[in-house]
């Protein structure tokens, strides 16, 4: 099935680029794998490495690269994955995230606090997005 009769919400909100990113890997993962979680795994896998979740969509990183250890990996490398968050960035940039986000206490949380404070908040934000479509 074509990528774009699968495309996740938050990537059909997000830049034209990005939802060309996806719909490539995943229709190249469908090829090589069969449809299902690991085509859809092998998308978002090519997606973190341009994109990072910021609230109910994708935007474009300043660096491209792995978004956290478990990208920085081998397939079964052990290692979590940060769901979309920027882990490899710096902490000023998640602040900068977090500030957009308006997550509380944000000041005084640690770089890894920081990382799951923005992951709750873009689960929230993509939450509230669906439930308006």
């Amino acid at each position: 099935m074509p990528a774009r009769e699968e495309m996740p919400s938050t990537i059909a909100r997000s830049p034209k680029h990005a939802q060309e990113v996806w719909s490539a890997a995943h229709d190249s993962a469908v090829d090589s794998y069969g449809e299902g979680e690991r085509a859809h795994r092998t998308a978002f896998a090519a997606l973190k490495h341009q994109y990072e979740k910021v609230g109910d969509h994708w935007e474009k990183k300043a660096e491209s690269g792995p978004s956290d250890e478990k990208a920085a990996g081998t397939v079964g490398s052990p290692g979590t994955t940060a769901g979309g968050v920027d882990a490899n960035a710096t902490k000023d940039h998640l602040m900068d995230v977090a500030k957009r986000l308006d997550v509380a206490g944000r000041s005084s949380m640690t770089k890894d606090e920081l990382v799951e404070a923005i992951g709750k908040a873009n689960d929230r934000a993509t939450a509230k997005a669906r439930e308006k479509s």
